[in-house]
């Protein structure tokens, strides 16, 4: 059985339906891919992933790897097993940590680990305290312990951590960075991956978590980077895609550029994608992004702003093709009979009014965010599934 298969392919653009094929379960694309940082997706549980429409999640290998440690993970037979995640898993490589966002200067070692602090999705400021050709030296925000990371690392630890999808380790490049720096970064994201490639090893090296029954393994992406800049973009694309990796990451969008820069990016790289491999878009979670995505190839996205929105009271709204938003902390909703979305077959809309989820939020209660999530995750689904249909139809 082929790892990807093209079901159908739009006339119109470089659309694509597809599936993908994983030990842990077959993956419909276009799809999206909610992250499930420490092993979980926020206030679901996983017995209610397949209800939702949730085919894959992604974890964050840094965190994991801090806490509670790859080779516990290992002993417990996997993430799967560990975390009763019965569906395929993408996992991070750390490259993502190596990054900050809002165009922060690039990292000097001889200045001390104090002259770089980055966030990762949850917020959580972590210190970088050495970048170099071997790799990256990290202090946990934990507990202040040093980690480091270098591609053959990363690799070990995606393997200890058993997911299906796992990410090459590259230099995520902050948004504002020169051409010179972008350039250097680059090239070394690229030397990482010939060493990502050699770690990977072939299927026989593989953990037993990390192979499938019918001898599919973990399938290792290799990163596009290149920043703001059409030639560093383009050049990336094309030894990515001439690489022995089975699927292709789109890296260092959505870090800061405009709607028109994250398109601009798009467009350099999608002559480049192989056409045979599944493309991933990394940090990509607008609707609007998603659907002019798609029309480049791009099949899978991930992104935090799902669960994070939910938690903070935010939710979807159908507005034609996209998505708007609704604010529940707002008191005009307190005596609000709707739910919040009509004919919406989410869980929460099925049952509770806009008043009801509004007094949660005001009062703290856990269930607010439980139902805020649900929604916009099932929000997600249906959106994609639209979104598939269109496309096997011809209309994208």
């Amino acid at each position: 059985m082929k790892f990807f298969e093209i079901k159908k392919q739009s006339k119109k653009s470089k659309a694509r339906v597809g599936i993908i094929h994983t030990a842990h379960g077959d993956i419909h694309t276009p799809a999206f891919v909610p992250v499930a940082t420490k092993g979980t997706l926020k206030t679901i549980p996983p017995r209610e992933f397949q209800e939702i429409g949730v085919q894959v999640a992604f974890v964050n290998t840094f965190h994991l790897v801090s806490h509670p440690g790859a080779n516990v993970i290992q002993k417990f037979g996997g993430i799967h097993a560990y975390a009763k995640l019965g569906i395929p898993l993408m996992s991070d490589s750390a490259g993502f940590q190596v990054f900050s966002l809002g165009g922060r200067k690039p990292f000097d070692s001889a200045q001390g680990d104090s002259q770089k602090r980055i966030k990762t999705h949850e917020g959580e400021e972590v210190p970088v305290k050495k970048i170099s050709e071997e790799g990256v030296l990290f202090r946990a925000p934990r507990d202040g312990k040093e980690i480091l990371f270098t591609p053959e690392l990363s690799i070990k630890y995606q393997q200890q951590i058993g997911a299906d999808l796992i990410m090459a380790f590259d230099e995520c490049i902050y948004h504002g960075a020169d051409y010179e720096y972008t350039k250097q970064a680059t090239e070394r994201t690229h030397r990482w991956l010939e060493r990502c490639i050699k770690a990977k090893g072939s299927p026989s090296t593989l953990p037993r978590q990390a192979r499938d029954r019918s001898g599919l393994q973990q399938f290792l992406y290799g990163i596009v980077q290149g920043g703001v800049f059409k030639d560093l973009r383009e050049e990336s694309a094309k030894f990515i895609g001439e690489q022995k990796v089975d699927g292709v990451a789109i890296g260092g969008v959505a870090v800061g550029e405009t709607k028109k820069e994250i398109r601009e990016q798009l467009r350099w790289v999608a002559p480049y994608l192989p056409e045979d491999k599944p493309v991933h878009l990394l940090g990509i979670g607008q609707s609007d992004d998603i659907l002019d995505a798609v029309r480049y190839g791009v099949d899978t996205f991930d992104c935090v702003e799902p669960t994070r929105l939910a938690r903070n009271g935010v939710v979807y709204t159908k507005r034609g093709r996209t998505f708007g938003r609704i604010d529940l902390n707002r008191r005009t909703y307190l005596a609000n009979k709707n739910p919040i979305q009509k004919n919406c077959g989410c869980y929460a809309c099925r049952n509770f009014s806009l008043s009801f989820i509004h007094h949660l939020f005001k009062e703290r209660e856990l269930l607010g965010h439980y139902l805020a999530t649900w929604h916009n995750l099932y929000s997600f689904a249906e959106f994609f599934r639209n979104l598939r249909e269109q496309i096997a139809a011809g209309k994208i």
